[in-house]
């Protein structure tokens, strides 16, 4: 049997060794929009109003909303009333590290914004990094796909240690977080985040307030908001937002700057279009993850001694930093003791500087002492939050890596196992945990799978 992996632009094929049974572990099948372009438009003109996010998807597409509490809050006339009366905005869009399909909404929402009467220079995309590096020539060229965008409108990297182009907001009510934001969201009349809804590691679900904060927020906010008192929080996991601290402050971080509105999107494993929205940025994101978390939850009978993943593919699988969101979206079906087997390209490698440091204070002083030193801090150390993630699934497990593209320095620093094969390393697992059933997913973190045993 032949399983193809997620791994780079193209994939990686493996081949199941003789006697092994793999559970192969995957979204349902999900429904594609027929014509994304048209849903766009829909989307866009559902009479959302600021207050009432109108869906799209395949089971309502050219449909009125059947639910009251999404009724149309503007004139039957006005198609765009959530234009009316803005002068200025700012769009903020993922980065590189999600294949969000840009290309299908950027110039149909800024089109709207000409329309109402808003000048081009009055409009700004922003390119919500975090703490990443920019995303600049070809690649951004790539992550926003539409050259007349690029011509007509400005479009910016987010710089997070840049003072200068943050505006302070206010601390949050319950944890004191100091919430410093761009400048060119927080003054323009309107504020859109765009993005796309899928399970996250920490803060339960991507998408939505998560592209306000940490996107566009400054090096002090996100460092407080991903200290370890956050991150070893168990509500601070894949797919929950009950008590999830990390939820609970980017949602007070929209409020303090009065809202927004939010475009969200849902793709398929093979990156088609299968739903989008438009409205208010809270109730929009709700119902996007309402949407998603049918196809993205699965439940698998048991635990596995053996467990096969993925970081995802391009783009999440560019770095080794990216690549512990599939060691952490696979620990929770892994039998403890059991064996994680998983392939990432890293075609760039490592990670940021302060990464490659982080990871090799882990090296140095080994788990329990290196979380120990996060836990005295009241500010994360930039990017040392992944290296405590990666804490998770090495408690689990043992931990095997296929990632050709790692020189020797950073395989030191990886805290992993190095392997050569899947295959081979599926074989070696088997015969040493003594069960040929193993679980794979083929699809890495954007698939989050959790034990129910059947009745």
């Amino acid at each position: 049997m032949n399983i193809t992996l997620n791994y780079g632009r193209g994939g990686l094929e493996i081949t199941l060794p003789s006697g092994v049974r793999a559970d192969v572990v995957r979204k349902p099948t999900m429904p594609v929009l027929a014509d994304p372009q048209a849903a766009v438009v829909d989307a866009l003109s559902a009479n959302t109003g600021r207050d009432a996010p109108k869906r799209v998807h395949p089971a309502d597409h050219h449909q009125e909303p059947q639910d009251d509490s999404l009724a149309d809050a503007t004139s039957a006339t006005d198609r765009f009333g959530w234009a009316n009366d803005c002068k200025s905005a700012c769009i903020a869009i993922c980065d590189i590290t999600r294949p969000v399909p840009n290309h299908l909404f950027l110039r149909p929402i800024i089109e709207v914004l000409l329309d109402k009467g808003m000048a081009r220079q009055d409009i700004t995309v922003l390119v919500a990094t975090g703490l990443h590096r920019p995303n600049e020539g070809k690649e951004l060229e790539e992550l926003v796909g539409d050259s007349w965008v690029l011509e007509n409108i400005q479009v910016k990297n987010h710089d997070a240690r840049n003072d200068a182009e943050h505006v302070l907001v206010g601390k949050t009510s319950t944890r004191g977080t100091v919430v410093r934001l761009d400048r060119a969201l927080v003054q323009a009349d309107l504020r859109i985040a765009t993005g796309l809804v899928e399970p996250h590691f920490m803060a339960g679900y991507s998408g939505g307030r998560k592209v306000i904060a940490p996107g566009v927020a400054h090096a002090e906010t996100i460092t407080t908001f991903h200290s370890s008192r956050f991150m070893a929080d168990p509500a601070a996991r894949s797919c929950n937002l009950v008590n999830n601290p990390l939820h609970e402050e980017q949602l007070e971080i929209v409020k303090l700057i009065g809202g927004a509105m939010g475009l969200n999107t849902v793709i398929d494993e093979n990156r088609q279009l299968s739903f989008i929205n438009f409205g208010e940025i809270i109730a929009a994101h709700e119902q996007a993850v309402d949407y998603v978390r049918q196809y993205c939850e699965v439940a698998v009978p048991r635990r596995y001694k053996t467990v096969v993943t993925t970081a995802s593919g391009y783009p999440l699988d560019k770095t080794y930093y990216q690549t512990i969101k599939g060691m952490v979206g696979a620990m929770n079906i892994l039998e403890p003791g059991g064996d994680l087997i998983i392939a990432s390209e890293c075609s760039e490698g490592f990670g940021s500087a302060e990464f490659v440091d982080s990871q090799r204070r882990l090296a140095d002083l080994g788990p329990s002492a290196f979380l120990q030193s996060l836990l005295k801090k009241s500010h994360a150390d930039i990017d040392e939050w992944q290296s405590q993630m990666q804490l998770k699934p090495m408690a689990v497990g043992n931990i095997q890596l296929y990632c050709p593209q790692l020189t020797e320095q950073e395989w030191s620093l990886t805290g992993v196992e190095r392997i050569d094969s899947v295959g081979r390393a599926i074989s070696e697992s088997v015969e040493r945990q003594g069960d040929s059933v193993i679980a794979v997913i083929p699809e890495g973190p954007y698939v989050e799978p959790s034990v129910q045993p059947c009745v």
